[in-house]
């Protein structure tokens, strides 16, 4: 049986450990959705009921288990309604592929039904690498790039497939002029260490400083150990960014919460009163929550060179891995005997918990939000996981949420948009099909599209061996 184009696509996914894409079908597709029919559900075809829950849902996937997420749309409205969910990829820096449909070749330029310069659609949301594939020796090149590219930049790419090459026998590149080869899927680990002398210079810093703080974002996930050692040793208070929440336990009493707009008094005040500040994997924007320009000394450690040195000025920029980066640091300091700054900061965070705590038992007609929140928290197991959707519910996520054990947690940081939560927990129930996830949403983002995500919910749970999915509703009125 000849191998379609359509097939040779999944093929290539399955080589690159793809188990789903999330998409919805349309004509534009038609052979690569025929292809997953003929594929033995490997990867399975997760149907969405909007374009842009796939989106949401394959960036909710790349988050939660720290591979791609794959995603797919027919040409011109499904490919438009993909993107802003991309968007969310691009701004919090998530690795997604997005396969999209186009108008078959022989209409292009016609004004064709649902042909749209998809080139041009695409060009910011997938700047890091989009290629429109119009000869199937294309194939091999274009998919690896882009996955290739997703993952090492961290970043949405895009492929575009026209409809009638779909359908086409697959002719794979061969050794001549003006063709383009590929080498077999491979996972890309590297391990970035920044120079040693700068790594001295870091480390020079931070033992002069006597207040010490450390901002921690995303890119710290996976360097809890190192950064509370690090931050026993410096006698340093732990604020973390919105996407960096369950990055460290709340139970560690040094951790002051999340910090910015939706943050902490403890993390307000570790700002305002620190000498020293260690930024480690964190891009928050708001430049008025870091201390005041000139007042503490700074250094930042990030894998991306060219997120460096954008929020506050630093003296010295680490770009590396923030675990191995981290583990060359903590050697070169030595244990502060004076705790009193950490003894102050330990001291706010109880008192902010103690707050906390009274704020959310106050009563409320007819039930304080906080309330709902903070027996949450109590009652969570250790591995769920928590995605929150943009709004005034994102509020109580941010303060009154206690992380521990092996939660993880997101929302869309940057973009901010309404609609994320609940596909983002369908998007985690895939990744990890054995943990509960709960959602936290507010009534405008249900009703703008969560509720149609539920007979996605209803569809697919029992391929979960924990079937649990809890969506909880504030309703802010």
């Amino acid at each position: 049986m000849v191998q379609q184009v359509g097939d040779y696509v999944l093929a290539r996914l399955r080589e690159w450990g793809v188990r789903q894409v999330f998409g919805y079908p349309g004509d534009g597709i038609n052979g690569l959705v025929a292809a997953f029919g003929r594929a033995d559900n490997k990867p399975t075809f997760v149907q969405a009921r909007h374009e842009e829950m796939a989106a949401f849902e394959a960036v909710g996937y790349a988050k939660f288990s720290g591979e791609v997420g794959v995603c797919t749309a027919t040409s011109g409205p499904g490919a438009i309604h993909l993107l802003n969910g991309l968007y969310d990829a691009k701004l919090d820096h998530v690795p997604v592929v997005a396969i999209v449909g186009q108008t078959a070749r022989s209409a292009m330029g016609g004004n064709y039904q649902q042909e749209v310069d998809l080139q041009a659609l695409y060009k910011d949301v997938a700047s890091d690498y989009l290629v429109e594939v119009n000869v199937a020796s294309q194939l091999p090149n274009a998919l690896d790039r882009a996955f290739r590219i997703a993952r090492t930049r961290s970043a949405p790419t895009a492929v575009i497939i026209p409809s009638d090459l779909q359908e086409e026998p697959y002719e794979a590149p061969t050794h001549e002029f003006k063709q383009v080869p590929s080498s077999p899927p491979a996972r890309i680990n590297a391990q970035v260490v920044p120079d040693r002398a700068e790594v001295q210079r870091a480390a020079e810093i931070l033992e002069a400083g006597s207040r010490v703080a450390i901002l921690a974002g995303q890119g710290a996930r996976g360097a809890a150990a190192e950064l509370t050692e690090l931050a026993d040793i410096t006698g340093a208070g732990v604020a973390k960014a919105l996407l960096g929440k369950d990055v460290l336990s709340d139970d560690l009493p040094f951790v002051t919460g999340a910090v910015g707009l939706l943050g902490t008094r403890p993390s307000y005040e570790l700002m305002r009163d620190c000498d020293t500040l260690l930024i480690v994997g964190s891009n928050l924007p708001y430049a008025q929550f870091f201390p005041e320009f000139g007042q503490a000394r700074a250094v930042q450690i990030d894998i991306d060179g060219a997120m460096i040195g954008m929020r506050y000025p630093t003296e010295v920029n680490l770009v590396g891995d923030a675990k191995e980066t981290l583990s060359e640091l903590i050697p070169l300091l030595t244990p502060k005997t004076d705790r009193t700054w950490r003894e102050k900061i330990e001291g706010g965070v109880a008192r902010w918990w103690d707050t906390i705590e009274r704020q959310s038992m106050l009563d409320a007609e007819p039930v304080n939000p906080m309330r709902v929140v903070w027996e949450l928290s109590q009652r969570v197991p250790d591995n769920a996981i928590i995605t929150a959707d943009s709004g005034s519910s994102t509020n109580w996520y941010a303060r009154c949420l206690r992380m521990r054990g092996t939660m993880r947690g997101s929302l869309s940081g940057t973009l901010a948009t309404m609609g994320p939560g609940v596909p983002y927990a369908i998007g985690a129930k895939f990744a990890h099909p054995d943990r509960p996830a709960i959602a936290l949403v507010g009534d405008g983002a249900m009703q703008m599209n969560g509720l149609a995500e539920l007979m996605t919910i209803a569809r697919y749970h029992e391929q979960w061996s924990d079937p649990r999915l809890i969506v909880c509703i504030f309703h802010n009125n």
